[in-house]
């Protein structure tokens, strides 16, 4: 790990943190060529494309319900109970963020409210590349299902030989996903995106995935909602000099084995806790089934922040705003309170980052990239829809027409102010249809603007030279 040392008032800096930040040129426009060939073509690219990319294709896309639901009997049922354990925690955390329709009436009668209204569809992206993750399955599905969208796919690739992960197949079946395509990479972005003969297409697309993945959902993003373009997974452990220092290692370690790009942060104000976190990330990496991935990323993206301050130390956390922020700290909960930037935040020795990734409840689909700093964790509100509300009554509308014409006319509306002047002249009329339309648009210019503003001044900045 690279190490960056802060004395005094020195704090750490973006430079410092040397993130590469948005996708290379060269993959957003193989993604976008990708995606516009699958909207052009259809099936027969989609097929072209996973044949190249996975060396394998199915007759068919959409796998049969059976097959998903045959998957709950091939896998171990200690797996199965976990991943039960894992929906009921998850859905129960979720349940809590369901928004609701509201409307208020004022005393004019006026109503003003808020309509709540699920997304039609979602498409839900499972990786099947270097690991399995049935935990995405049921964190990216249940708080689509919580906030009540209809229709809920999954696309996955599928290996070489034309199999799934049955583990993958288990989550769909124990989170009630509607329907699972065996298709993955930049093809079945534009598939579910933009729909071809054989997958219809969703609403939104959400879900992590390889860097081909994260550009064509950039791509199609405004043709179809998206959750976000996430990076490489990431932690941060904030450590002081109570951390335990084997913990602290298994913890870097625990995001640095998802992939080489991983980047993992310790950030300290004990001088002394590096040079005993160092060696027992060598004593357990030699162990690790994942050596290989897991030291490309520590010894890559691995940044040690060592500080003389706990001032400084919470300085460099929210600047780096982690995906994943731990607080090994005493009295951890105290620092709640100064922690800003953080996508999921573990407080104190005993909160395992990995149980947010499996069963504690919180979603662990999280802005990564330092995007923490203006995003949220994914939730039910990000399937939800809100539709403001607006009822006016005849007495709402003569107390606030006044006030809009006024505004439409300072922006040179004269339309908007013509349509509740209108309903002015109309309300003075007695009647609930003008008696004769002629006469009513006759000195349009007066009912809309009833009173010529005056002449604004005109603020000038000072030392500002003109061409």
């Amino acid at each position: 790990m690279r190490t960056v040392e802060l004395r005094g008032e020195e704090r750490l800096s973006k430079k410092d943190l040397a993130r590469t930040g948005a996708l290379p040129r060269e993959v957003m426009d193989s993604a976008q060529a990708i995606v516009d060939d699958v909207r052009e073509r259809g099936d027969v690219a989609v097929r072209e494309y996973c044949q190249r990319f996975d060396g394998a294709c199915p007759s068919e896309f959409r796998v049969p319900d059976e097959v998903v639901r045959g998957a709950l009997d091939m896998v171990d049922p200690e797996f199965l109970s976990s991943l039960r354990k894992a929906y009921d925690q998850i859905r129960d955390f979720h349940e809590r963020e369901r928004e609701q329709s509201w409307f208020t009436t004022k005393p004019d009668g006026t109503i003003l409210g808020v309509k709540v209204t699920p997304v039609p569809s979602v498409a839900v992206y499972v990786p099947g590349g270097r690991a399995q993750y049935p935990s995405t399955v049921l964190m990216d599905t249940i708080p689509a299902k919580v906030a009540g969208v209809p229709r809920v796919v999954m696309v996955t690739p599928p290996q070489r030989d034309g199999s799934l992960s049955a583990y993958t197949l288990a989550a769909a079946a124990v989170a009630g996903v509607d329907e699972v395509y065996a298709v993955g990479g930049a093809q079945a972005i534009g598939a579910v995106a933009y729909g071809t003969e054989s997958i219809p297409a969703v609403s939104k697309v959400v879900g992590p995935g390889n860097a081909y993945v994260a550009a064509a959902k950039r791509y199609v993003s405004g043709d179809v909602g998206i959750d976000m373009v996430a990076g490489p997974s990431e932690v941060c452990v904030l450590a002081d000099a109570t951390a335990d220092p084997a913990i602290v290692a298994a913890d870097l370690m625990a995001q640095a084995e998802h992939d080489p790009m991983a980047a993992c942060y310790l950030v300290t104000d004990d001088a002394t806790l590096p040079d005993r976190v160092f060696p027992a990330i060598e004593a357990l990496v030699s162990q690790s089934p994942r050596e290989e991935i897991t030291r490309a990323s520590l010894d890559g993206k691995g940044l040690c922040v060592a500080c003389d301050s706990l001032d400084a130390a919470i300085d460099a956390v929210n600047l780096i705003a982690p995906e994943h922020l731990e607080l090994h700290c005493a009295d951890a909960f105290s620092l709640l309170g100064r922690i800003q930037n953080a996508g999921a935040i573990f407080v104190g020795p005993w909160s395992s980052e990995p149980l947010g990734d499996y069963v504690a409840g919180p979603n662990h689909t999280l802005p990564t990239g330092g995007t923490a700093l203006f995003s949220n964790p994914l939730g039910v509100y990000d399937f939800q829809k809100r539709s403001s509300v607006i009822g006016y009554t005849p007495e709402g509308l003569l107390a606030d027409a006044p006030a809009v014409q006024a505004l439409a006319q300072a922006e040179g509306l004269w339309a908007h102010a013509l349509s509740v002047g209108m309903r002015r002249k109309l309300l003075a009329e007695g009647g609930d249809n003008f008696a004769d339309v002629t006469e009513a648009c006759a000195d349009a210019m007066q009912t809309a603007w009833p009173r010529k503003l005056e002449e604004p001044g005109r603020p000038v900045l000072s030392g500002y030279e003109s061409r």
